[in-house]
């Protein structure tokens, strides 16, 4: 985990964030997200948008980001 202020933990100004509905399956790498997000929502997971799963327990969150 990134250290508070450091760059990592801010998101880009004007980044839209999407948060998926439902519980993901957190075994899921990047590329199996990045497909999620190109095949559900018809987004380019390489714009520039934050993504956010969450696990089934809400006690693990995923964001994609590039």
């Amino acid at each position: 985990m990134a250290c508070a202020g450091h760059p990592a933990d801010r998101s880009p100004t004007g980044a839209k964030v999407w948060l998926a509905g439902g519980a993901t399956d957190m075994r899921k790498g990047m590329n199996g997200l990045a497909l999620l997000v190109q095949q559900g929502l018809r987004r380019d997971p390489h714009a520039g948008e934050l993504f956010c799963f969450r696990g089934r327990r809400g006690s693990l969150m995923k964001v994609l980001w590039h």
